[in-house]
């Protein structure tokens, strides 16, 4: 690569690393963020779906807009927006402030993520391009691992408001940076399917509400069940929409092809499984066995070295062996984890059972990723592989929305400020096993079989 393109390439990797670093960074801060501004459990629970919640609704829609105005235009607008929005998180003085400037987090990732992608897949071309594209793709993983830690050092040290804070120096460098080396694409006149992004995001919105909200008013309440209506209804009213659009977001032809199905599935269940576990994990570990944020962070490290592992390990079998037979024993992997973790009480040692647990779990998830992923381009047209991978990562973000909408339901009687009953850990836990042996089995008749072309099989997801 000339020494330029390698600039390009790491400046657009640094702006993709703060946005993965903010899934898993927060998780680690939740207790210090909950002590800080007084947040219940159902604020918490926003504080992580808030930014996954945008930032997956809108990842689409904020590709289509790097088409119509420019990639380098839509990154540093997205960058301005979530430089902007890390400033805000870190000044927030309650919990709606916090939770507002996550939202808007999501919104500028939305905007940087695809649009990053975009020029690297127009600055390289050839075998340059899978190196890079190879870069990009590790990102995720690395991300997720140095989150953890880092999360753990800042809330330990200057606090949890550096969380937030360290992402606008960063932030500030890539606005001077990019413009000088980063080439300016030209945009083409897109139709841009705004209702279609609206509706998804606010059915999810709404879904989530309700999912949270059933914690403490129960299943029953009009309180939960209107919301769960209305995400019903916004969901029709999303496919009705993507079928009148000329330019639809997600094409009801493609979301009906059986490996986008597939991989939207096993990409929602293993995003939904992870940020789940690790939410749990971070309120267990600090709140029950009084574990400081560094070494609750220290404790997570391996468990996000194992996810990476596994995702490289995945990458290797589907090629050996087809992204079906991968998918089964990810899950199983998965519920075998998520047993262990369910033994986990004050009396038991942390290190015979939670972390182990996770770890395996995490052995799991890593090759459920790649599944999703490999044997969806795999298996549709190639004219239909870009749609569908923003269908894919769009389905990673709503995944972990939802996951921790439901285990934080789950856990709300252990989760509560004061909670001496431990329950609820116990009872998310055992529904996380149960779904990843209900993923198990679907992916035995879901996913395609046979191996896909050699040119498909990746390492990880790269959003």
């Amino acid at each position: 690569m000339k020494n330029s393109s390698w600039a390009v390439l790491v400046l657009l990797c640094l702006a993709q690393f703060m946005l993965i670093i903010d899934i898993t960074v927060v998780q680690v801060a939740l207790p210090a963020v909950g002590s800080g501004l007084d947040l219940d459990r159902e604020a918490l629970t926003w504080v992580v779906t808030a930014y996954t919640l945008c930032f997956g609704g809108l990842m689409v829609l904020g590709g289509r807009l790097a088409d119509a105005f420019g990639a380098r235009r839509t990154l540093l607008a997205g960058l301005v927006v979530f430089t902007v929005a890390s400033l805000v998180c870190g000044l927030a003085s309650t919990g709606a402030m916090l939770i507002a400037g996550r939202a808007l987090q999501g919104v500028g990732a939305a905007l940087l993520s695809p649009a990053a992608l975009a020029i690297i897949t127009s600055t390289f071309e050839g075998p340059r391009r899978h190196r890079a594209l190879g870069v990009w793709a590790a990102i995720g993983g690395t991300g997720a691992a140095l989150g953890v830690l880092l999360g753990g050092v800042l809330t330990a040290g200057p606090g949890w408001t550096w969380v937030f804070f360290v992402n606008v120096p960063v932030g500030l460098i890539l606005l001077l940076a990019i413009p000088a080396l980063v080439p300016a694409l030209p945009g083409r006149p897109q139709r841009l399917d705004l209702p279609g992004a609206t509706a998804v995001t606010l059915a999810t919105g709404l879904l989530i509400y309700g999912l949270v909200t059933a914690g403490d008013a129960g299943w029953t309440a009009p309180a939960t069940l209107l919301p769960l209506l209305g995400a019903v209804a916004l969901y029709a009213g999303f496919v009705l929409i993507e079928r009148a659009s000329r330019a639809p977001l997600m094409r009801a032809g493609t979301l009906a092809r059986r490996p986008v199905l597939s991989g939207t599935f096993v990409m929602l269940l293993a995003t939904g499984l992870m940020l789940g576990l690790f939410f749990l994990s971070s309120l267990y570990l600090q709140h029950v066995l009084g574990f400081s944020a560094l070494e609750t962070g220290l404790v997570f490290l391996p468990v996000a070295v194992a996810i990476t592992l596994g995702a490289q390990l995945g990458g290797h079998l589907i090629g050996r062996l087809g992204g079906r037979p991968v998918a089964v024993g990810a899950f199983v992997l998965t519920a075998l984890g998520a047993a262990l973790m369910t033994r986990v009480s004050p009396e038991a040692g942390v290190y015979t059972t939670l972390v182990p647990g996770f770890v395996v779990a995490a052995l799991g998830i890593g090759p459920a990723f790649v599944t999703a992923t490999t044997t969806t381009l795999a298996n549709i047209p190639s004219g239909e592989t870009g749609v569908a991978s923003g269908v894919i990562n769009t389905f990673h973000e709503l995944g972990g929305s939802i996951g921790v909408a439901v285990v934080s339901t789950v856990a709300a009687a252990s989760l509560s400020p004061g909670a001496s009953d431990l329950g609820g850990f116990t009872s998310a836990l055992v529904v996380c096993l149960v779904a990843a042996v209900f993923a198990a089995v679907v992916s035995l008749v879901l996913v395609p079989g046979g191996r896909p072309a050699a040119a498909f099989v990746g390492h990880g997801h790269g959003h």
